[in-house]
């Protein structure tokens, strides 16, 4: 049994990660056709489609009162972008890092971050308190923009220009015909579900099969799953010596990971928080200031090998 639960989560981690790429790839495109700027484009199709896998998973589960598998995924993600992804990467090769994510996105990610800390310590992130995040979400989003617009307008480097998932990515997504542009949007929204339905089922019974919380199940696996495309496509980018793969963008997918996952799941269902959660708040915190004290340029090699080595430990201590 144990078996088919993995190979469920194994296949539903794959459709929703080709659903989120089919939703992100139509969605461009669409935009293009109806002329908006490759800016915007960035800050909002890039940026929520590419959570829509986190986000399928958080709705299915919601739906089917998987609460703490919620959490664990976003905490899980979370803790997975900046350990796993930014540490291992820059074990290969320092990774660059521009003046305004140091000075703007990574405050902004741990003020996100205390925020769900305060919302929670009623013992519950209440269908009220989704509705405040969606609602910080938009206002996040018209501040970003409105950033990126005042930097463009000053001339300023493009390497602060690195908001949130956004346009340095965009040359990834080819611009198709508006009919299979919409068949792309269509068929990722497909996928999702079915990813998402194949990813909640088997992490519920891996859950159960080796009486393991929910909590643990989603950062172990949902959540890791998830940030893995990450892993994969930043090696990739170091090995054609493009170290700048754009830390923004993941601190970025890290603030998207709670503000529109969290507030949309928690506003269709009341999401119970144990004691035990807090512990990963607080790891989750502590892995974000590591990325804002010090560091104004660059991530060096020992910083990412102590991400990754602590990253390591952290899976480590959940298991015991």
């Amino acid at each position: 049994m144990e078996i088919i639960d993995f190979g469920s989560v194994v296949f539903g981690l794959i459709i929703l990660c080709i659903g989120g790429y089919s939703i992100v790839a139509g969605g461009v495109s669409l935009a293009k056709r109806l002329k908006i700027s490759s800016m915007i484009i960035g800050l909002t199709v890039v940026a929520y489609g590419t959570s829509t896998p986190e986000l399928a998973a958080g709705i299915l589960a919601a739906f089917n009162s998987h609460t703490e598998l919620i959490l664990g995924n976003i905490i899980g993600s979370n803790i997975s972008n900046v350990g796993m992804v930014i540490g291992i990467s820059a074990i290969f090769a320092p990774l660059l890092i521009s003046k305004i994510t140091v000075s703007r996105w990574i405050p902004i990610m741990i003020g996100v971050s205390l925020l769900v800390v305060g919302l929670s310590y009623d013992g519950e992130i209440s269908q009220i308190d989704g509705i405040i995040l969606i609602a910080a979400l938009i206002g996040f989003t018209i501040y970003t923009i409105k950033t990126v617009k005042t930097q463009t307008a000053a001339n300023t480097e493009n390497t602060d220009n690195e908001p949130i998932e956004g346009e340095l990515f965009l040359s990834r997504y080819r611009i198709e015909t508006l009919p299979k542009a919409v068949g792309l949007v269509g068929v990722g929204v497909v996928l999702l579900f079915i990813g998402g339905h194949f990813t909640v089922d088997g992490a519920v019974g891996i859950a159960e099969s080796f009486g393991l919380s929910e909590l643990v199940i989603g950062v172990i696996i949902v959540g890791i799953g998830t940030s893995l495309p990450e892993l994969i496509t930043s090696v990739i980018a170091i090995a054609r010596k493009q170290t700048d793969i754009g830390v923004g963008n993941i601190v970025g997918s890290n603030i998207y990971n709670i503000l529109l996952i969290l507030g949309v799941t928690a506003t269709i269902v009341g999401i119970p928080v144990s004691a035990d959660t807090f512990s990963n708040y607080y790891i989750m915190i502590a892995f974000s200031l590591v990325l804002f004290v010090g560091f104004r340029k660059y991530i060096p090699r020992p910083i990412g090998f102590g991400l990754a080595v602590a990253f390591a430990i952290y899976l480590g201590s959940l298991l015991m």
